[in-house]
């Protein structure tokens, strides 16, 4: 099972959105990282087949998608940032809607739904329109309508947006489950969403993949970048404008305790600190204030 992008392009009027972007997909949680506006969207909906690209293709076990045609439909789930649906449509409906698009039958339809209803927390609305859902409410049952035909390919445009701390713990527990034996590709900006659970990552800026490989492997290069020091609270405004701070905790005694971001230590008896997924994000895209 693989998943082959082959030197995409996708160009707009006046913004060439993805550039040349090749990328192997197999097995596994893949990570999609980048700042928003860096052609993450474009890219994915150019592998769910809804985009033409410009230049190169998207293959799925050797074969263009496009030629597969329905039988890629058929193994495939995406969750886009937005989806629609009729005003009308109770949680249950929208849901049968989908599943007698995706083909399946009324009986494996009910089955499905009632479990999905049960894994995300919604059978207790199930009879409730869509329009009067919470955010984080409908974008549970916009991941669980990605899931109704047990898909092989998984694509998911920033999934947990509108979630609860809790929630995004239960839905990474899920996904790494079911991505045993099937290939997932998250597309997010809460890094803490595949610090964990992603096999792989792939970071994207400016419509171009410029950093690939595991976790462990993307952290090497922040080696000897990651700094923390206490510095007295009177004082962290002064430090505040010439270094890249991370994170800032409050202890005794009106000191804090300062996480920043250098290639050497700047402040006084700085310690080395092993980096996280997070310092890699923040270290690459510096004009990005909030991870969570």
């Amino acid at each position: 099972m693989e998943l082959c992008i082959r030197n995409l392009t996708k160009e707009f009027r006046d913004k060439r959105a993805v550039d040349q972007v090749s990328l192997t997909l197999t097995p596994g949680v893949w990570g999609l990282l980048g700042a928003n506006g860096a052609g993450k969207t474009t890219l994915m909906r150019m592998a769910a087949g809804l985009l033409v690209p410009t230049k190169g293709s998207v293959e799925y076990d050797g074969i263009p998608i496009g030629v597969l045609g329905r039988r890629y439909r058929d193994v495939f789930g995406y969750l886009p940032q937005e989806f629609g649906f009729y005003p009308e449509f109770t949680v249950y409906d929208y849901l049968d809607y989908v599943a007698a698009l995706k083909g399946l039958s009324r009986k494996e339809a009910k089955e499905k739904i009632d479990h999905l209803l049960e894994v995300f927390s919604l059978a207790d609305v199930r009879k409730k329109k869509m329009v009067k859902l919470s955010g984080g409410m409908k974008r549970r049952v916009g991941i669980a309508q990605a899931l109704l035909n047990d898909p092989e390919m998984l694509i998911l445009d920033e999934p947990t947006s509108g979630l609860d701390p809790g929630e995004r713990v239960r839905f990474r527990n899920l996904l790494s489950e079911f991505a045993a034996d099937r290939i997932v590709l998250i597309s997010t900006h809460i890094v803490s969403d595949v610090e964990y659970i992603a096999s792989q990552n792939a970071v994207m800026k400016e419509g171009r993949i410029i950093a690939e490989g595991t976790t462990e492997e993307l952290l090497r290069q922040m080696n000897g970048k990651v700094w923390s020091a206490f510095v007295p609270e009177y004082d962290l405004h002064k430090y505040e404008q010439g270094v890249r701070i991370v994170s800032i905790r409050n202890e005794d005694a009106g000191v804090v305790s300062v996480r920043y971001l250098a290639e050497r230590p700047v402040l006084p008896e700085s310690e080395a600190k092993e980096p996280r997924l997070e310092d890699l994000y923040l270290w690459l895209f510096p004009q990005e204030k909030e991870v969570q």
